[in-house]
């Protein structure tokens, strides 16, 4: 075993670790996306809010990981891949955007109308970018990209092993979040949301597997050699794969959450290990080999240690942060972010109006105390009576008060008053 077969082996840990925890996370945008506007779907976009929140961008450091290390250790291939593919992973890129930007601008926006919006975007580039992710692998597993880089950028994603294959990763994603969601509701005590992820764990698996069966159709005439790789040499793990996630149905339509996240994890590992044990030892197949396209022994080797720095530093504060969110450690202002019971949510609407009348109702008590009497005894007719032009009242207060000031030995009662000074008198000479 060489040191670049080792790096090519640390990728594809990437893959799967990104497979559990991002293509899951944009499963949960896409249930986000169709949940609608109805009680039980509001309720259901709130769980999904609250189950990201903490973790999202976590989950995407796996990301970032396999660009920085397949670039670093096979250049040529990652160049390569980036020409030929520019547009699907461009598009990916895109939804990557558009899904952190809105997941912002949906919960901070003024204007309800800019929430929606973002809702929608949010939504959208969950899709997106799965997709087109998938489009690039089964352009990779087909043997469409050279090692050059230079070909036809529609024809080498836009074909039936590109097309069945973004629909399985969207869902594969999909189902693995509907199965997380199941257990969420178990763990916060969510009863109505349980019911509700677990149709839907039923209805992604029912089309994955459809949309696996199309991948293999689509590779038996496109490509029969990847075809008879993988009904070969990884038979083993994709019969290991279908089982799992076979048993994560089971256990999602019988509503058993305990190991459920787990068994549906072991799933999906399965098939992107039969993926990479079929296309071991290409590259690009059938054109550029590991051994062909690897760098230097020394970057190799650099890789390699600093993969085992990221398992005793980075690996650990993963699990920290994984361990705080599921013992609810983590998450925003509960007033705000934290799902509450059905009718809880209007009961405190109602309890909140409630207590903002009556604070204003003893307001206006405490202002008409706090007044003169004779204050009071104006205000009173005034209110009752209708409204009068401004120059009529203005007018009209005038000579009342002009008449009180005019009353000799006696002061001028009310507030409004008080600074005013009768005029005086001049002595007759």
């Amino acid at each position: 075993m060489t040191a670049a077969n080792l790096v090519a082996g640390v990728i594809v840990i990437g893959i799967t670790l990104y497979a559990w925890s991002g293509i899951a996370d944009f499963g949960a945008g896409f249930w986000d996306l169709i949940a609608g506007n109805k009680a039980q779907g509001l309720r259901a976009r709130s769980l999904i809010d609250e189950v990201i929140t903490p973790v999202w961008e976590a989950n995407h450091v796996w990301l970032i990981y396999i660009l920085v290390v397949t670039w670093t250790a096979f250049g040529g291939a990652f160049g390569s891949i980036m020409t030929a593919l520019f547009v699907p992973l461009a598009l990916a890129a895109l939804g990557i955007v558009l899904r952190g930007a809105n997941f912002a601008l949906r919960k901070d926006a003024a204007r309800s109308g800019a929430r929606q919006w973002s809702g929608w975007l949010f939504g959208i580039g969950a899709v997106m970018t799965p997709f087109f992710l998938g489009t690039a692998v089964g352009a990779i597993m087909s043997g469409r990209v050279p090692p050059n880089g230079v070909g036809n950028p529609v024809n080498t994603w836009v074909n039936a092993v590109s097309i069945t294959t973004g629909l399985l990763t969207v869902a594969v994603g999909a189902f693995t979040a509907a199965c997380y969601l199941v257990v969420e509701c178990a763990r916060r005590g969510v009863p109505e949301l349980r019911q509700y992820f677990r149709i839907r764990a039923l209805s992604a698996g029912v089309v994955a597997l459809l949309c696996g069966v199309g991948v293999a159709i689509a590779l038996r005439v496109q490509e029969r050699s990847m075809f008879n790789r993988l009904t070969s040499r990884s038979i083993p793990l994709i019969v290991l794969g279908v089982v799992a996630l076979i048993a994560a149905f089971v256990m999602a339509r019988r509503g058993v959450a305990r190991g459920l996240r787990v068994v549906a994890a072991v799933g999906v590992g399965a098939l992107v290990w039969a993926w990479a044990v079929a296309q071991y030892p290409y590259l690009l197949p059938f054109r550029l080999t590991i051994s062909d396209g690897a760098g230097s022994t020394t970057s190799m080797k650099w890789l390699l240690a600093w993969f085992v720095v990221a398992l005793v530093t980075v690996v650990p504060m993963l699990i920290v942060l994984y361990t705080l969110d599921q013992r609810g450690h983590l998450g925003e202002d509960p007033r705000t972010s934290r799902l509450e019971p059905a009718g809880v949510g209007q009961m405190r609407a109602g309890e909140v109006a409630a207590g903002s009348a009556m604070a204003a109702d003893a307001g206006r008590k405490d202002q008409r105390v706090d007044e003169p009497a004779d204050q009071r005894s104006e205000q009173r007719p005034t209110q009752q009576s209708e409204p009068q032009s401004g120059q009529q009242s203005r007018r009209q207060s005038g000579q009342e008060a002009q008449q009180r000031t005019d009353r000799p030995g006696e002061p001028p009662t009310g507030p409004r008053h008080r600074a005013i000074r009768p005029p005086r008198r001049r002595k007759d000479t």
